[in-house]
């Protein structure tokens, strides 16, 4: 039997701006990365998104990225880890007043976007996050990128960590993700995606950019809401899954 948690980055409109399909992707994840109003979301938005996912049974997780908005957080800044710990701290409090006020439980913790890639190869920007969860609530689960710093960082700390794989990404020889810059990066050829899912979950590995097979732990699976065929992806990954015998659930099962 193979269980794993279908996850997917959401609450990033903000003002007059609308990014993603929230409420059609809410039904099918198990899981939602909920932007905390630094590179998306707003109040409102936050309000909105934790309401609809207790209203779909999806479990809530707080995504925390850099003060970017411009840049959607994707853009790398110089920070200290005593800087990204406050932030993890700020914006993980804020989704956790929303979260208690209708009656939900924050499942995990998600960095977003450049953080999340620097937290992936930089152990003391790693571990000053997991602290920040830790000393915040112990019992929510880290969820990084599969191999990387941040899983190995969350165990050592004493959080339970979830190795997270990108249905939509392309890997590198090391297991990183492809730079969004780079050619390839994106997968956004559907059959190809789900393929590569399929394998990863039930297999354990998955074909880097160049052609290389490199072992990977599927814990949950991520498609990014912005991304334009995200319904599509998140729907059709969901059903060949269940064709496959892999039951889809929450990281809290």
């Amino acid at each position: 039997m193979y269980f794993v948690d279908l996850n997917s980055d959401l609450g990033e409109s903000f003002g007059n701006y609308t990014i993603g399909m929230d409420e059609e992707i809410l039904k099918y994840v198990s899981s939602a990365n909920v932007a905390c109003g630094w590179h998306a979301g707003d109040p409102m938005v936050m309000e909105k998104t934790v309401a609809l996912a207790k209203e779909f049974g999806t479990a809530v997780g707080a995504h925390p990225g850099f003060p970017d908005l411009m840049g959607f957080g994707r853009r790398n800044m110089a920070v200290t880890p005593e800087e990204a710990k406050a932030y993890v701290k700020y914006q993980l409090g804020a989704l956790q007043a929303f979260a208690k006020a209708h009656g939900v439980k924050i499942q995990h913790v998600k960095p977003h976007g450049a953080l999340y890639n620097m937290a992936a190869v930089d152990e003391k920007l790693a571990k000053a996050m997991c602290e920040a969860v830790y000393e915040v609530d112990k019992d929510i689960i880290f969820m990084g990128l599969a191999g990387s710093k941040m899983i190995t960082a969350a165990e050592e700390i004493g959080l339970k960590a979830a190795s997270e794989v990108f249905a939509d990404r392309a890997y590198n020889d090391d297991g990183t993700l492809v730079s969004r810059k780079l050619p390839g990066a994106v997968i956004k050829d559907k059959e190809l995606a789900i393929k590569r899912v399929v394998r990863m979950v039930k297999e354990g590995k998955v074909e880097s950019i160049n052609g290389k097979d490199i072992d990977i732990k599927a814990d949950s699976i991520c498609v990014h809401g912005d991304n334009p065929k995200a319904l599509e992806f998140v729907k059709n990954i969901r059903e060949t899954l269940e064709k496959e015998g892999v039951t889809i659930s929450s990281l809290m099962r």
